[in-house]
């Protein structure tokens, strides 16, 4: 049984899988965030592309997305705080280079229907 990437203690196959594969919809802004951390791990770039807003879909192609989430070795996903339409979140990974990083973004996010979207993000440095 393999743990969900996202660090909820569930299982993959129990928590962020039905989500990537398209089974379910993510039912909150942070289920989401959790999802896309997940996808990224498993360089789902379709679903990365797929639940980002059309309004900022032009500005993430799937080639980026797949050579950003190969080229990392994703090691952790924390949650600082989550809300009705916010997630902020820092993504810990190891570059090409070898090189701890931590991606820190307060990330938004658009219901339409049914569906969650990611929009767009502040990142660390504009967090206040």
């Amino acid at each position: 049984m393999q743990n969900c990437y996202c660090g909820s203690g569930k299982s993959f196959s129990e928590c962020c899988e039905p989500y990537i594969s398209g089974v379910q919809k993510a039912p909150t802004t942070e289920v989401l965030m959790r999802s896309r951390y997940s996808a990224y791990c498993t360089h789902a770039a379709d679903y990365l592309v797929a639940t980002t807003h059309s309004s900022t879909r032009r500005h993430h192609n799937k080639k980026d997305i797949l050579s950003w989430a190969s080229e990392n070795h994703w090691i952790k996903l924390e949650i600082i705080s989550a809300s009705e339409n916010t997630v902020e979140f820092k993504a810990y990974f190891m570059d090409n280079r070898l090189q701890n990083n931590i991606h820190h973004e307060k990330s938004t996010f658009k219901k339409e229907g049914e569906s969650w979207y990611y929009v767009d993000g502040i990142f660390n440095e504009a967090i206040r």
